[in-house]
Formats: C-alpha cells, sequence, structure tokens
C-alpha cells in the first residue's frame, strides 16, 4: 500500500470518528471587532502616530525632493556662506553657500536605497544560510555556522570598511559592506524559526510523500519561519541607515559633491564652533528618523508575540 493511501485512510477515518473535525470552520463574528480594537489602539500611542509621519515624509523626500527642496543642492552661492537658519534657509547654508535643508532632502534617496540594498543583501544571503543550516543540520550547520561566526565575530563597521576599502569607495560598495556584516544576525534568526518548523506534522507528511528537499524549504519551511525574520529587517534598516552615514562621515561613501547624509554632516566638522548647524540640524534629522523607525519596528514585534 502506498503512503499515499495510508494518509488518506488515516484521514478518513480521522474524519469519520470526530465528526466535529471535519466540520466546515464558521467565520469568526468577533474577528472584525478584533482588528477594528487593533487600529484604535494605534491612534491611541502618539508616538507611534509621530513615528510613521516622520517616515511618511522621508519617504517623500525620497520620491519628489524637487518638490519639498526649494533650492539646488549642488548649486554654490557666494553671497550666501555660512548663513545661519531662518525662514529663507531652515537649516542655514554651508561654507559654499549651498542650501543644508535642500541637500539633506535630495541625499535622502542616496541614504535610503543604499540602506535598502544593504538589508536586501544580509536578508537575502542570511536567509538562505539560516534556511538550508536550520534545515539539513549536521555537517552542513557546523559549516554555514562556523562562517556565521567569524562574521559575527568582527564589528560591522570595521567589516564594511575593510570591504569599502578592498572593492573601493562609492555607494554600492558601501551597500555591500554593510549587507555582508548583517548576514549573521539574520541567519541565526533564520536558523532559530526553521528549526522550529523542521519537524511539524505537515513538514513530516510533505517528506513522507516524497517531496524534494527544495519544495519542502521553499514551499513550507520559509514561508512559516520568515515572519520574525522580516520584523529584524525592518530593525536591521535602522542599523543600516546609521552605519552608512557614519561610514559616509568618515569618507567611504559616495565622493563630494553627492548629498549623502553622513557627507554632509562631515563637511561641517570644521565650522562647529563657528556655524553649528552645518552638522547638528543634518544630525538630529538622521537620529530622528532612525528612532522613529526603530519605533515601529518594535511595535510590529510587540504584536508578532502577542
Amino acid at each position: 500500500m502506498s503512503t499515499l493511501q495510508t494518509i488518506q485512510e488515516i484521514e478518513t477515518s480521522v474524519g469519520t470518528a470526530n465528526p466535529v473535525a471535519t466540520a466546515p470552520a464558521r467565520a469568526d463574528p468577533g474577528a472584525g471587532r478584533h482588528r477594528l480594537g487593533q487600529l484604535a489602539s494605534i491612534g491611541r500611542k502618539p508616538g507611534m502616530i509621530v513615528s510613521a509621519l516622520v517616515l511618511l515624509i522621508v519617504i517623500l523626500w525620497a520620491i519628489l525632493p524637487s518638490v519639498f527642496a526649494p533650492y539646488d543642492p549642488l548649486r554654490a552661492n557666494v553671497s550666501d556662506l555660512l548663513k545661519a537658519p531662518s525662514a529663507a534657509h531652515l537649516f542655514g547654508t554651508d561654507q559654499l553657500g549651498r542650501d543644508i535643508y535642500s541637500r539633506m532632502v535630495f541625499g535622502t534617496q542616496l541614504s535610503l536605497v543604499t540602506s535598502f540594498v544593504a538589508v536586501a543583501i544580509g536578508l537575502f544571503f542570511g536567509s538562505l544560510i539560516g534556511l538550508f543550516a536550520g534545515y539539513l543540520g549536521r555537517h552542513t550547520d557546523a559549516v554555514l555556522m562556523r562562517v556565521v561566526d567569524v562574521i559575527l565575530a568582527i564589528p560591522m563597521l570595521v567589516l564594511a570598511m575593510t570591504i569599502v576599502t578592498a572593492l573601493g569607495f562609492g555607494s554600492v560598495q558601501l551597500a555591500i559592506g554593510v549587507g555582508i556584516g548583517m548576514i549573521g544576525s539574520v541567519a541565526r534568526v533564520m536558523r532559530s524559526e526553521v528549526m522550529r518548523v523542521r519537524h511539524s506534522m505537515f513538514v513530516d507528511a510533505e517528506r513522507s510523500m516524497g517531496a524534494g528537499t527544495i519544495y519542502i524549504v521553499f514551499r513550507h519551511v520559509l514561508p512559516s519561519a520568515v515572519g520574525p525574520v522580516l520584523v529584524l529587517a525592518v530593525l536591521d534598516f535602522v542599523q543600516a541607515i546609521l552605519a552608512i552615514a557614519a561610514l559616509s562621515f568618515l569618507g567611504f561613501g559616495a565622493p563630494p559633491p553627492a548629498p549623502e547624509w553622513g557627507a554632509i554632516v562631515s563637511a561641517g566638522q570644521p565650522y562647529l564652533s563657528t556655524a553649528w548647524w552645518i552638522s547638528t540640524l543634518p544630525g538630529l534629522t538622521i537620529a530622528v528618523f532612525a528612532v522613529c523607525v526603530n519605533r515601529i519596528a518594535r511595535e510590529l514585534q510587540e504584536r508578532r508575540t502577542r
């Protein structure tokens, strides 16, 4: 008798012995009210509302920079050198007379895209490593996890600087360096989730029916284990923003005069005593954005664990 016939007989006997289990599931009338309650609870959290508004504004900066920026970010103006913040220049001007607010707005797209690419690299390769290490186990797990241990043993900024130095300076190289530094944490979380899922009944049923490893991993194991990894990716995005800004501050990012967040902060370093706004206001903008995204990620994490 084939395995499929055996499973069908078991399902038939269970359905006969327990007719309640075979009854069609009824829609929960309280499910809709529960979702409305969740939305209402978000409305009662001012921090979440402010964080969502800040995130929306920054996304609009990245999509439509010319709508929000009143000046050309690369155009120097000798008559506006080191102007303090005012109605005409919200963040003041730098040592070349360029409007700092406009440079921040136009630099949003470059900084966010670099961060997204870094998170995508870490998420993709980290998920693959954790997926196969957790499912295959034994020697595969031992080898892959030793590679992950090496990545985790090196501070991410040091690893990223080493990779950027080897590949050459630029936004793409910066994204690759930061992304590789994120592989270890993603792989660890994915591995733990896969080890929890791989012995589930539906996975054992597919395996007994002769399904291949690749099919089981990507059709059943991955969708069940990816949730916590996606929440971690949002937290890693905050880390990527700060890491890329720090490396740009040190000169590892796009070459000037590209308006990159970290490079804008770095440009004002020699003028801290006379023109504090060049570094302070862009730095505060980066910090506020990072805190707001982190607040949203923590809320998502809390809702998943409830």
